[in-house]
């Protein structure tokens, strides 16, 4: 089949997608020539990897990152591949000797690298931090504490300047950290509450128009902080926990999901202290049980799906509720926000594209041939007209 674009005046948008949902970290792509049909005729290649993961595709140029681990977690992998070829140009072994327990829809390599074309960094948990130039070879590695409880961890480190910020929010003491992108070093440490589960999101920066701030959703709300010190700004409590969804930020506001069932929520930056009843400008009910997939918003309408596949549009002004509809797929990946459409990764291996709206449109739902015994949970990544999906133990490039 061909690949159905048909965009006037492409534009191939980010050269580079450096972390996990992309450059800005919520899932929003600048390109307009992904494709928005295929098939399996439409896989230039695929790769298996050593074990498997579910962290999802970054790149730097035409290198590729992406990590896996043997199914006990004794042994992770850093692999770089070739972007035009998927062949695999290097990889990198990380022994554990004290593995985390991952809950069953986790994986011991669930987080997704980041890179700034000087080094890649790779998180493992109790594996600990490691930083690696793009040939491979380590510049340093740092441990971040035991991770305790049967969840696992799940949380993208991500790169700011001479800064890499980890989420380490744990069953019980947990932080958030910088670390001297050159040394490991920590720089800062910003706290977070004890959490009686632990935490898989990663932070965010937004633009306020005062500062900059760094936002991170958890168990318990959706905080702020200085991104030069760590200190606190501000604070919003959610309505339930597991707050793993990353927040989409437009319109000057942070759409925010929980986690377990529970209203989804909308936030105005700034403020100081606990915001919850001076900021939060509205909330909505949910509908279809517990949220993994991060909210993608598109103009006016906000849309959210549930791990469980039942797909609800809100206005983004009001928290209206205009549909909540069944795409019939498991849902655990967040979405992909580009040339006005919001890409579904299911479970199977289907992509559901929607055009959003007021009404359920679904665009088209494309299969990569997957085999019926894998399991997508990693995001989609676009990286220069392409699109790459992971299932546990395989890389797909789709496209021309």
């Amino acid at each position: 089949m061909l690949l159905a674009v048909g965009f006037p005046n492409l534009v191939r948008a980010e050269d580079n997608w450096p972390r996990f949902r992309g450059p800005l970290g919520t899932g929003h792509s600048e390109a307009t020539d992904l494709p928005t049909t295929w098939d399996a005729s439409a896989v230039k290649w695929k790769t298996n990897l050593k074990g498997a993961g579910q962290s999802s595709v970054v790149n730097w140029g035409d290198k590729l990152f992406v990590t896996s681990a043997k199914a006990d977690g004794s042994e992770r992998w850093i692999h770089c591949l070739d972007r035009k070829t998927g062949e695999i140009l290097w990889e990198k072994s990380v022994e554990v000797s004290a593995s985390e327990t991952p809950h069953q829809m986790n994986s011991f390599a669930t987080s997704t690298c980041a890179t700034d074309g000087e080094i890649v960094v790779a998180f493992f948990g109790p594996g600990g931090l490691h930083a690696y130039d793009l040939d491979g070879n380590p510049k340093w590695e740092k441990n971040l504490g035991p991770f305790p409880g049967p969840w696992g961890v799940a949380a993208s480190p991500i790169i700011d300047g001479d800064l890499v910020i980890q989420n380490c929010d744990a069953e019980g003491p947990s932080s958030l950290v910088a670390l001297d992108k050159k040394s490991g070093e920590i720089v800062w440490t910003g706290k977070r509450p004890d959490a009686p589960r632990g935490g898989w999101s990663t932070p965010i920066f937004i633009e306020t128009g005062e500062r900059r701030e760094l936002v991170l959703n958890g168990e318990f709300g959706v905080t702020a902080y200085d991104p030069k010190t760590g200190t606190e700004l501000w604070f919003c409590k959610g309505f339930n926990g597991r707050g793993s969804p990353v927040p989409d930020y437009a319109h000057g506001q942070l759409y925010v999901v929980n986690g377990k069932p529970g209203d989804t929520y909308v936030v105005k930056p700034g403020g100081s202290g606990d915001v919850t009843k001076s900021h939060m400008v509205w909330n909505a009910r949910r509908k279809g049980g517990r949220d993994l997939p991060s909210p993608a918003v598109v103009d006016d309408i906000v849309l959210i799906s549930s791990m469980s596949g039942i797909l609800s549009a809100y206005d983004a002004k009001s928290g209206e509720t205009y549909y909540s509809e069944r795409l019939d797929v498991p849902i655990s990946a967040s979405p992909l926000v580009a040339n006005g459409l919001v890409y579904f990764q299911g479970e199977n291996g289907e992509v559901i594209v929607v055009k959003p709206g007021k009404t359920l449109d679904i665009v088209a739902r494309n299969s990569c041939g997957a085999g019926a015994e894998e399991i997508f949970r990693a995001t989609l990544a676009p990286i220069q007209g392409q699109l790459f999906a992971r299932s546990g133990g395989t890389v797909y490039c789709i496209g021309k």
